[in-house]
């Protein structure tokens, strides 16, 4: 390698570059997990499995994939579909962002580019929701155009490879990796190279108890070689958690429940959902008279005192949630506030995109009586 002054870090030589793209691919060949979107050169597919990956695990994704893929099976049925139906399909994904700007990206390749996905970089890069590192690995893998790609996984391999003592989230490091993975690109093949830089990192090349001993570029890692492979990459401090009580409130109307579509810049933003907001009184009167104001700013409605259901605890980011569910009669006063409304036979609630606690509490209301 060669010492680029810029960054203080290494630049590959070229028979290095050679010698990894040799013991890369052919380790690839062999090792390469069976997995659906790989089946395919539809960039339509292999866009939608790059977003569902975003910040989600491989097992996880492929029954999503699966699922999304034979109810939107073109970039046109996606375009043309509602948006409750999109997010039904994402549900249990989480981010919901990403299935709303895929939804818009989708009607922007219908209208501006005919129904045919993008080939050029900076094409594919001003569709909603495709930033730097999506934009390449399409374009790499759909039409193997020489882009280099930089996520969770190739930010540690490469950063190994190169001995990169930095901070790799940092404005320079970020600089460095994509540098990096821009110079270690083979002239072609670059479908089967970017793809078999992710699978390294995930497979082998781990964040924790890297297998070094199985790894198929070990004699190219200058930090293995230097003995530092489990200090780099330099690991940023984890954010602590933060505990939090919420309530969710199911406000009956005869045999209908209320439900309440969240809206941008809330968490689920999109998704259908019962009430719930943060709480602060513990028990008691103190309790029951917060359940009844929040209810009341939040509808417009007045209810009779909640009765407790159940109780859900989740993660959302660095929260840990205690969610205290609830159910109420409204007492027919009030006027519905502004937003969308909809009060819903519990049995039509698998119809709407809910939360993965809303979709919990809702199966559950729609298996019990409304309260007496």
């Amino acid at each position: 390698m060669t010492r680029n002054r810029a960054s203080l870090a290494l630049l590959p030589t070229l028979s290095w570059k050679r010698s990894l793209a040799k013991d890369l691919l052919a380790w690839y060949r062999r090792h390469a997990r069976d997995l659906p979107w790989r089946r395919t050169r539809d960039p339509y597919a292999i866009w939608v499995s790059e977003i569902m990956l975003q910040q989600t695990q491989v097992a996880t994704v492929i029954p999503y994939f699966a699922r999304f893929m034979a109810r939107f099976p073109t970039v046109e049925a996606l375009a043309s579909a509602a948006e409750n139906d999109v997010l039904r399909y994402w549900e249990g994904l989480g981010y919901y962002r990403r299935a709303r700007q895929l939804h818009r990206a989708a009607a922007v390749i219908v209208d501006e580019h005919g129904g045919q996905f993008p080939r050029e970089l900076t094409a594919v890069s001003t569709l909603p929701g495709v930033g730097r590192y999506t934009a390449g690995a399409i374009t790499s893998i759909a039409f193997d155009v020489r882009t280099p790609i930089l996520e969770a996984n190739t930010v540690r391999l490469l950063s190994r490879l190169a001995a990169f003592a930095g901070d790799p989230a940092s404005g320079a490091g970020r600089q460095f990796l994509w540098q990096l993975a821009e110079a270690i690109l083979p002239p072609k093949n670059c479908r089967s190279f970017n793809q078999a830089l992710m699978e390294l990192g995930s497979l082998v090349c781990t964040p924790r108890n890297p297998k070094c001993e199985t790894c198929p570029v070990a004699g190219q890692c200058a930090s293995l070689i230097g003995g530092r492979q489990h200090e780099i990459p330099r690991l940023r401090p984890k954010t602590p958690s933060e505990a939090v009580r919420e309530a969710a409130v199911v406000v009956w109307r005869k045999d209908r429940v209320l439900l309440r579509r969240r809206t941008p810049g809330e968490r689920w933003a999109g998704l259908w959902d019962f009430m719930r907001f943060e709480l602060s009184a513990r028990r008691g009167t103190a309790l029951v008279d917060e359940l009844l104001e929040k209810v009341r700013a939040q509808s417009g409605l007045a209810i009779e005192p909640p009765e407790p259901i159940t109780t859900l605890k989740h993660g959302v980011t660095r929260f840990r949630i205690t969610l205290q569910c609830y159910a109420a009669r409204s007492l027919g006063r009030g006027k519905l506030s502004a937003g969308e409304w909809k009060w819903v036979d519990p049995a039509e609630l698998e119809d709407f995109p809910l939360s993965v606690t809303g979709r919990k509490l809702g199966r559950l209301i729609a298996a019990s009586e409304p309260p007496a």
